[in-house]
């Protein structure tokens, strides 16, 4: 697996990695200094059944983890990955 980036606005932020050419991306708005909303991941076709999508979720909730944050999954995909995952469960 690629090595996945964070781009943090004042507001907003992505997580994202390439894999052969293909970009799979979660984007994610900052609510307060205690909260983030992850609202969207997008994973091409050419990278589906891969665990790009899955590994997204799993670096925002480890970040997430380390930084005292909570998150609000309103993402379905996020939120079905945080749901499969108890150990993941501790940032909701």
């Amino acid at each position: 697996m690629t090595e996945i980036h964070r781009e943090e606005g004042e507001s907003k932020g992505r997580y994202w990695h390439e894999i052969d050419s293909h970009v799979a991306e979660l984007t994610y708005t900052r609510v307060g200094k205690t909260q983030i909303i992850i609202d969207h991941t997008a994973v091409p076709d050419a990278l589906r059944g891969r665990g790009a999508g899955a590994k997204l979720v799993e670096r925002a909730v480890n970040d997430a983890r380390a930084e005292g944050l909570k998150v609000i999954p309103l993402c379905p995909f996020a939120k079905a990955q945080i749901s499969r995952h108890t150990e993941w469960q501790d940032v909701l």
